[in-house]
């Protein structure tokens, strides 16, 4: 009991010290945990704590992610994509395994040792992709849905590659291991699983219980989950929950592995399914602690898991693969974007994100062992390939944030649209609210001139026949041009605060006779916009929040007339507020540090509580 809580202790302190630093460095959660598992090992080494066990265990939480993954997809979604599901994952994986598989018998290699060897590099790192792309919020990306795409065939086909393996098998290698007492009982597919209900079967008897077990999985998700759930979700006990759903987690990968299938598949796909439950977001909040927990476990245990040693012997052949490998996915992925229409930084996403080894290749490379495919000496160097390439990939992509995408995003920008219209509004931005403003103003019958710095949102809009010009509205030349002099109105709905900020000084200072509409982020950014004599400001989430009030108060049995005066009740009294404060704030002292502004905010908003809850208990108990 005290080792298990010692290595826990050692392997929580890493993590809770380290991704912190790194987030706040600007690397990502994933490089932490890495670096922490990297620092560790020393520890680790001199605790004789099996590593490589500890990565087996932690894979569980690529199985746990990819169940959350698939409920964020419907089955429809899924359909939509199976172009790119075959096209672009099969190309990929096929034009790897090709191009590794020369490169490989170039440098002396057996074919059968090679056509190993591209197997296992084919793959990438379902675990470091996703959770990056999640981290930064580009999964929804066209380079994001593509990468997932690639990702979902490979686990795919990480199946048949299973099943070619031992037909690879070099009789050599199998006395060798024979005379050594190694066997074949220390690497399966399973890590080391003795239980299999195909085991003995033949071809088409296999086919069949796989089938089976497939359709066991989308049977449990359509038929059995809900009545389950109902009757678990009357006991109130949410820990409860908790438990049935890993139970099912976990007893669909545990099926999946007894039929020879990919446990990540199984569950992705038990998630699909459930993309549509009315218990969807209560699973996913109940398994992704236990998801993001053991992933964190899996990529220090990849840290830890590199031989220094080794790496030290042969550090230029090692490091000459692994950039070797980058370099030749990154080509195959790139023309692979090429062929199928990813457009600007999507592209690069694309092509980098994915250019790493994967988790699967440690499995795989267990898997070639032993079963006397590829000599021990080789996998050592391999796994050290497949490790470091994963402990780049933050690399990659901090390589794509900060110099790739800027500059490909700058050298492909287009020139600002010539603007042949001059109407008396003006519209900065054309997102969200921007887009509503538009559509309201043309209904009434009045004509605006709209400017966006989204080229594919104007590309979409045209689409629909709408005209957008594309520039950058904080431009002064661009907003003279859009005949700003002689316009009446000019509505701010761009999404970047400092810029909002910094226009409406423009604008005010410049066109005194202009009636500026700005969009304020929050409650302080009003007052920004207030000091730049700004007269006319909106917050973005306030009036939608007051909605929201007054229908809580419907929900709740006021009708809606007096559900009305309340919420206007709570919104002259908020207004008045602000005004009585505003004299308080200054925008070059942080908020938290500004004593002042606290004092007066709380000076004002007692009484003002207790004046708006006297209104509030008027108007619920007038006639």
């Amino acid at each position: 009991m005290t080792d298990f809580l010692l290595l826990a202790f050692v392997f929580l302190v890493a993590g809770v010290v380290s991704v912190p630093i790194a987030t706040r460095l600007g690397l990502g959660s994933v490089l932490g945990y890495l670096i922490a598992g990297i620092l560790i090992s020393p520890i680790l080494a001199i605790l004789n704590v099996d590593v490589l066990s500890i990565q087996h265990f932690a894979e569980f939480g690529v199985v746990m992610m990819l169940f959350l993954v698939g409920l964020e997809l419907e089955p429809k979604l899924l359909w939509q994509m199976r172009a790119r599901l075959i096209g672009l994952g099969g190309a990929q994986v096929a034009g790897t395994i090709i191009l590794v598989m020369l490169a490989a018998m170039a440098l002396g290699q057996s074919w059968t040792v090679a056509l190993a060897i591209g197997l296992v590099l084919s793959l990438s790192s379902t675990a470091i992709v996703l959770q990056t792309l999640n981290e930064k919020g580009l999964l929804k990306s066209d380079g994001g849905q593509s990468s997932f795409s690639v990702l979902l065939f490979q686990d795919i086909a990480v199946i048949p590659m299973l099943a070619l393996i031992p037909l690879l098998a070099l009789p050599e290698l199998g006395a060798v291991h024979e005379a050594a007492g190694a066997g074949h009982e220390a690497g399966s597919g399973d890590h080391g699983a003795t239980m299999s209900l195909v085991a003995g079967l033949n071809g088409w008897q296999t086919t069949l219980v796989t089938l089976a077990a497939i359709g066991a999985v989308v049977a449990i998700g359509t038929v059995l989950t809900r009545p389950l759930f109902r009757y678990i979700a009357a006991s109130q006990l949410r820990e409860l929950f908790t438990a049935t759903a890993l139970l099912m987690v976990i007893g669909i990968a545990l099926l999946m592995s007894l039929v020879g299938l990919s446990p990540a598949l199984g569950t992705f796909l038990a998630g699909v399914v459930l993309a549509n439950s009315e218990y969807r977001h209560e699973l996913e909040s109940d398994i992704d602690p236990f998801k993001g927990l053991l992933l964190g476990l899996f990529f220090m245990s990849v840290g830890a898991g590199i031989n220094f040693g080794l790496l030290s012997d042969n550090l230029m052949l090692i490091i000459g693969l692994t950039l070797g490998l980058i370099a030749l996915k990154a080509g195959v992925l790139l023309v692979l974007a090429l062929m199928f229409k990813l457009r600007g930084g999507d592209r690069w996403l694309f092509a980098l994100g994915l250019a790493q080894a994967g988790e699967f290749g440690f499995v795989l490379l267990s898997f070639t062992v032993a079963n006397s495919v590829i000599p021990q000496a080789i996998a050592d160097q391999l796994l050290l390939v497949v490790a470091l390439s994963m402990l780049l990939t933050p690399a990659l992509f901090i390589l794509y944030d900060r110099v790739i995408a800027p500059r490909f995003i700058e050298s492909e920008g287009r020139e600002a649209d010539t603007i042949e219209e001059e109407n008396h509004i003006i519209i900065a931005g054309r997102g969200r609210m921007g887009g509503l403003i538009q559509r309201m103003l043309s209904a009434a019958g009045y004509a605006s001139t709209v400017i966006d710095y989204n080229s594919r949102r104007i590309e979409l809009m045209g689409r629909f026949g709408v005209k957008t010009y594309y520039g950058d509205a904080t431009r002064p030349d661009l907003l003279a041009s859009a005949g700003v002099a002689n316009a009446r109105l000019l509505i701010i709905a761009i999404d970047d605060r400092d810029q909002i900020t910094e226009l409406t000084k423009y604008l005010i200072q410049t066109y005194p006779n202009l009636h500026v509409l700005a969009r304020a982020t929050d409650r302080d950014h009003v007052y920004d916009l207030w000091l730049a004599g700004c007269r006319d400001i909106v917050r973005e989430t306030y009036d939608s929040s007051i909605r929201m009030g007054r229908s809580a108060f419907e929900a709740l049995g006021i009708d809606g007339s007096h559900a009305r005066a309340m919420a206007d009740a709570f919104d002259r009294v908020d207004r008045q507020s602000m005004l009585d404060v505003a004299s308080a704030y200054d925008p070059d002292i942080p908020l938290a540090e500004n004593e002042a502004y606290i004092q007066k905010v709380r000076e004002i908003m007692g009484p003002r509580r207790e004046e708006l809850a006297k209104q509030m208990t008027e108007i619920r108990n007038s006639d």
